[in-house]
């Protein structure tokens, strides 16, 4: 039976997500990556960006005034509950600001700093994804009802698709091209998706085998790495290691740890 408090945060979650995604899609300019009203486009993308923290945040402060809360864009409080949201509005902003698709709302739910609750919602694709710890992961779109998800079985490393994303930082680009370059050979194919939470989504519901990225913070992974492993992935950072910044990947069973050996003798962690 799931626990009456994670019920909770699961339903604040999933209204918050859903809300912050009708803001960011019906409030964005048709002609946002032509030529916006601002200074540049992407003023107007930090704007939005902005304004769906502060509805989620509003929102978790309304229902929940004793949370913690960790957001992307400076809305961090401490908390006396033991509960902490960790809040990415907008993940896969440069899809937003082309008018790609794959851009996402991310929340999570820590308690004690353990996550107990992840919602990824990816309003352009019509889709939402959420686990609860130990209650599965779940997701509804174009598909009658929720539908329960679950990792393919693993292939070969030499026949996974894997994901992975590219740093802002043209230096760090670079060596993530760089090891990116050596990979390829050795795997199915790899994919660039521009959302960290919706690539874990993916995993989750078996359209990935893999996925992995340098320069990732805790709003970026939080949500998406609890339904990954809900669904039965397996996630970590370098060997024997949490996700981190320096390394985060995730895999199904048989291809996350070869695929994390391979990327610890690339260096992919570091320059």
């Amino acid at each position: 039976m799931t626990d009456p408090l994670h019920k909770d945060l699961l339903e604040l979650a999933q209204e918050a997500a859903r809300r912050a995604g009708e803001l960011l899609r019906d409030g964005r300019p048709a002609d946002l990556g032509v030529a916006a009203t601002k200074s540049s486009p992407i003023d107007v993308v930090t704007e939005m960006d902005i304004a769906a923290e502060k509805l989620i945040t509003g929102l978790i402060a309304e229902r929940r005034p004793d949370d913690g809360i960790l957001g992307e864009e400076g809305g961090t409080t401490e908390g006396t509950s033991g509960v902490r949201w960790v809040i990415d509005p907008l993940d896969g902003t440069v899809n937003y600001l082309y008018g790609l698709p794959t851009w996402s709302v991310s929340i999570a739910a820590e308690q004690d700093g353990e996550t107990v609750v992840g919602v990824v919602t990816a309003p352009m694709r019509g889709e939402t994804f959420h686990a609860v710890l130990g209650g599965g992961a779940w997701a509804t779109g174009t598909w009658d009802g929720e539908r329960r998800l679950a990792c393919r079985p693993a292939p070969p490393l030499d026949q996974a698709l894997v994901s992975t994303g590219f740093n802002y930082v043209a230096e760090v680009r670079t060596h993530q091209a760089a090891v990116a370059q050596r990979l390829i050979p050795l795997l199915r194919d790899i994919r660039r998706g521009g959302s960290a939470a919706v690539d874990l989504c993916d995993l989750a519901a078996g359209r990935l085998d893999g996925y992995y990225e340098r320069g990732l913070h805790p709003w970026d992974l939080a949500a998406g790495d609890l339904i990954a492993r809900e669904a039965g992935a397996l996630t970590g950072g370098r060997p024997g290691e949490r996700p981190s910044g320096d390394l985060a990947v995730a895999g199904t069973p048989g291809v996350f740890e070869p695929l994390q050996r391979l990327l610890e003798d690339l260096g992919a962690w570091h320059d």
